[in-house]
């Protein structure tokens, strides 16, 4: 069993730049390919972005690609989403979540574990 708890949300101007960290606890840290995704009201929970335990490759949601950076730092079992250049329509529960695979994974039902999420809030 893994347990992930996300921080860092909050409410940032349009423009801004937010950090949200997952902390993982529960197993092998290292060994767990990453992800966070992203749910507004009315909306599906959707892919924003992935790193993979084995290699460290990265993918990212085309509306986020140039903004927002994921890494990871094993060391301290963390995973981590910097998103800059904020817009309105980023204001989400942001998600993280994690999978028992080795390579980078978008698909929301190939993860197995997900946190309770956090609250990204972004005024025009």
């Amino acid at each position: 069993q893994v347990q992930l708890v996300e921080s860092g949300g909050g409410l940032v101007q349009a423009g801004g730049s937010l950090r949200l960290s997952c902390a993982a606890s529960g197993r092998t840290f290292s060994r767990l390919t990453m992800g966070w995704f992203r749910q507004a009201p009315g909306k599906e929970r959707e892919f924003v972005a992935t790193i993979a335990w084995s290699v460290g490759t990265t993918y990212y949601a085309d509306s986020v690609k140039g903004r927002f950076s994921i890494s990871r730092d094993n060391a301290k079992n963390t995973v981590f989403l910097q998103m800059n250049s904020l817009k309105p329509e980023d204001a989400a529960v942001y998600y993280c979540a994690a999978a028992n695979r080795p390579f980078a994974v978008t698909i929301k039902s190939e993860y197995d574990y997900w946190g309770q999420g956090t609250q990204v809030t972004v005024s025009s």
